[in-house]
């Protein structure tokens, strides 16, 4: 509920649940405004506990979490150190320190997780331990972005992510969120908004799509639902790039790798954005690289004319994404009346894709209907899209800073079990210091 200010002081610990690792940060924020220290382990997510039980998922976590005390802090005696914890699975965070999860995402299929609060059953875990952590914050990366960055850059006012899915998050008045009207919390209020705007337009109503969209949708294990991520993030943009090039070829009028086999190439998800990158990148006007790479991965021989449609397709893919992209942003922008703002944004498609941030700036330009000529030739635009602070790290650890902020100050709304968010920790002792 609010941008942090710069100068929020303290030691809190980050926890980052992905899909291969588990990530915990200890983030050190000195008095200097906007900085921040890091120390962070990274523990493997075992694959047979992304099928186990509950509780074996709880307690492999509070193992990870006590072995991280025990060897950055040996032999301390600790306070209760507050965690933000980084959950970005689709739940329902209607409170600050707690979340029901929706369903399992990234491989995981644990029974007993989903529509249940995921938090008294981490808790009892790391009681159980005896670990010296207090659960204070649950986010979602996309929130933590937009906290880290604005921690960082005071003229950021949105948060995205474009990697294997996408999403964004900004900041609303809570006059203007109806499902907050019951709290009767002042109409100038901020509060955080997580988008999760990987589903608009489920209903199928606004975005053109293409047969090809079509049937990334129809055979994913969700039809209907995503329908914008599956248009624009990294899992589905080798995906539409081979169902291209296998339509392609099937339609005997068009002669593209005739007399090949294209077994290898017709395997659903064979073909991810790194390929579609490499494609763009290929530096040379005969396209070799390109040429090399259908051959070690797909064993396919390609003429000039192929390889230059490879590289076409690419483009086209890449280039509707990044614009698509840019549109989310400008909807944004519109709705809140920002003029000028900062969007942090992260994820291996915007650090990693070829051409994604200048194509994004284009897009934007033509939105807004920006005339680059006007001033000189190192004039911004109003609104930037720049690389994003950690979100899920520094961002997480942020926003369980501003969590034990508002406790201290009585602003407890939808805070849930207050009075144990501050007990054992620093900020009990001294109330009069931020943490």
């Amino acid at each position: 509920m609010g941008f942090p200010n710069g100068y929020e002081t303290g030691t809190f610990l980050a926890l980052d649940m992905g899909g291969t690792n588990l990530r915990v940060c200890e983030v050190i924020l000195p008095e200097e405004k906007g900085e921040f220290d890091i120390i962070q382990s990274k523990y493997r997510m075992p694959e047979e506990l992304k099928t186990g039980t509950a509780d074996e998922l709880w307690g492999y976590i509070a193992d990870c979490l006590q072995q991280f005390i025990e060897y950055h802090h040996e032999g301390e005696e600790l306070d209760q150190l507050p965690l933000g914890f980084t959950f970005s699975y689709p739940a329902s965070q209607d409170y600050i320190d707690h979340g029901v999860l929706q369903r399992w995402t990234k491989g995981f299929d644990i029974d007993g997780v989903e529509g249940k609060d995921v938090v008294p059953p981490f808790e009892e875990a790391l009681k159980e331990r005896g670990v010296p952590i207090r659960l204070t914050a649950l986010i979602n990366d996309t929130t933590g972005t937009l906290i880290a960055s604005a921690y960082t850059d005071t003229e950021v006012k949105i948060g995205c992510i474009f990697g294997t899915g996408c999403n964004a998050a900004y900041m609303e008045n809570c006059g203007s969120i109806p499902k907050l009207a019951h709290m009767n919390l002042p109409p100038d209020t901020l509060m955080a908004i997580n988008c999760e705007w990987g589903a608009f337009d489920n209903e199928h109503v606004i975005l053109p799509r293409t047969p090809y969209d079509v049937v990334i949708d129809n055979e994913s294990p969700r039809p209907g639902q995503q329908a914008f991520e599956k248009m624009i993030a990294g899992l589905y943009l080798g995906e539409l790039f081979r169902l291209v090039l296998v339509d392609l070829h099937d339609n005997k009028e068009i002669h593209i790798f005739e007399g090949q086999d294209i077994g290898t190439l017709r395997k659903p998800y064979s073909l991810d954005a790194s390929f579609l990158s490499a494609v763009e990148d290929d530096p040379f006007e005969n396209l070799s690289e390109t040429h090399d790479l259908l051959a070690s991965k797909l064993s396919l021989r390609a003429t000039k004319p192929e390889l230059e449609l490879c590289r076409r397709l690419a483009e086209l893919i890449g280039t509707r994404a990044a614009r698509l992209s840019a549109c989310g942003v400008a909807a944004i922008c519109k709705k809140k009346n920002y003029e000028t703002a900062h969007v942090g944004a992260d994820g291996s498609v915007f650090n990693k894709y070829p051409h994604f941030k200048a194509r994004g700036a284009q897009a934007l330009r033509e939105i807004f209907d920006w005339d680059p000529k006007k001033g000189s030739k190192s004039a911004r635009d109003p609104v930037e899209i720049v690389a994003a602070e950690d979100g899920s790290g520094v961002g997480a650890a942020l926003i369980a800073a501003l969590t034990i902020k508002r406790v201290q100050e009585g602003q407890l709304a939808g805070i849930k079990n207050a009075g144990a968010m501050l007990k054992g920790t620093k900020a009990e002792k001294q109330p009069e210091e931020q943490v």
